[in-house]
């Protein structure tokens, strides 16, 4: 009876025996087969990349600095608006345009009627037949002079008889010519340039004279901004430097500083500057914009969008793509250029970096 417990207890203690062992063997297994699989953080395959939706922008050499935004006016250039007046003081018969209305050049903007052009013709007509009797006098006393019937002085005087009645023509058809007058007073107004009607001072019935402007044409091809600079900046802008208005969406318009004012404004603490820049459907005359600087820095650096920035206790940071995946770079951001940010140390040109996807990045590399 003993012995039969005793084989029992012996089987019992080999079974458990084999079992630690089996469980140990297999727990090294496991423990070796997790250490092959680990992944270091940032480790990141195309597919992980795209499902995490990440996408990335490279980082481009530039000798730009910003030196901030300021606020703007748009406003005309100054030849850019153009007045249309009458030759000759009369009435308005007929109006075939409206304010704001886009007009080309030569284009008729209305007609008037005016007697003075009938008193020019008249004129006109008068002078003629005062130039043909001029020509045949002169004719006839410059032949008597010569043959020695009649004095010098006769021959000289028709002569110049006959210019003062060829000036006489020649003025006449120049007015008439210039006013663009019909036969029975009428003038036609056209457009100058091809541009927007900015004004109308007439209307259908109503009288016209030549020292106010009937019409008033706008060109809108190019636009100017009236800048005001803190008085901070006052000593940093100067003619030929960059301006760019930020447009959401697209490329900044682009343009440059014309003139600095020389003296601050003791109201607004501020310094009136000028710029021309291009048009664009989203720039209208009085609209206010923000306006970038732009200077060109001692030392180039780079830009990245500023999605790409991120702030990670003190410290500005980006995510460089590798070959693997990410890696994080601490950056030192030296300023803004409209929607790039521009970086002076951290990150070499042609370096790809993350522009989206970035909390996901921050949990991921968050043990590196």
């Amino acid at each position: 009876m003993n012995s039969k417990r005793y084989l029992i207890v012996l089987a019992l203690l080999v079974i458990a025996g084999a079992w630690g062992w089996w469980a140990r063997d297999r727990g090294e297994d496991n423990a070796a087969t997790s250490a092959q699989t680990k992944v270091a953080p940032g480790v990141l395959t195309a597919s992980q990349i795209s499902r995490l939706g990440i996408k990335t922008a490279v980082a481009i050499e530039t000798d730009a600095t910003s030196l901030g935004s300021v606020p703007a006016i748009v406003t005309l250039p100054p030849e850019a608006r153009v007045a249309v007046t009458a030759p000759f003081t009369g009435s308005v018969i007929r109006l075939y345009v409206v304010v704001g209305q886009a007009v080309r050049r030569g284009q008729p903007l209305a007609v008037l009627r005016s007697r003075e052009p009938l008193q020019y013709g008249a004129e006109l007509a008068r002078a003629q037949a005062r130039l043909g009797l001029a020509q045949a006098s002169a004719a006839r006393t410059g032949q008597l002079a010569r043959e020695g019937i009649v004095a010098g002085a006769r021959a000289d005087e028709a002569q110049a008889s006959l210019r003062q009645a060829q000036v006489d023509v020649s003025e006449n058809n120049r007015v008439l010519a210039q006013s663009g007058a019909g036969a029975n007073g009428e003038i036609v107004l056209r457009a100058p340039i091809t541009g927007r009607l900015a004004l109308i001072n007439v209307q259908t019935g109503g009288p016209v004279d030549g020292m106010t402007a009937p019409f008033v044409v706008e060109n809108d091809a190019s636009f100017m901004l009236d800048l005001q600079l803190p008085e901070r900046m006052a000593n940093s802008v100067f003619p030929g430097m960059q301006v760019e208005v930020p447009v959401p969406g697209g490329a900044p318009i682009i343009g440059s500083v014309v003139s600095v004012g020389s003296s601050i404004d003791p109201a607004t603490r501020s310094v009136l500057a000028k710029a021309r820049i291009g048009a664009a459907p989203m720039l209208v005359s009085g609209k206010s914009v923000m306006a970038v600087l732009k200077g060109k820095s001692q030392i180039p650096g780079t830009t990245v969008p500023a999605a790409a920035v991120t702030r990670i206790g003190d410290k500005d940071m980006v995510f460089v793509k590798t070959r693997t995946g990410f890696v994080k770079r601490v950056v030192t951001v030296s300023g803004r250029i409209g929607e790039q940010v521009l970086i002076s140390g951290g990150i070499k040109p042609g370096e790809h970096v993350a522009t989206s996807g970035i909390s996901e990045l921050k949990v991921i590399l968050s043990e590196g």
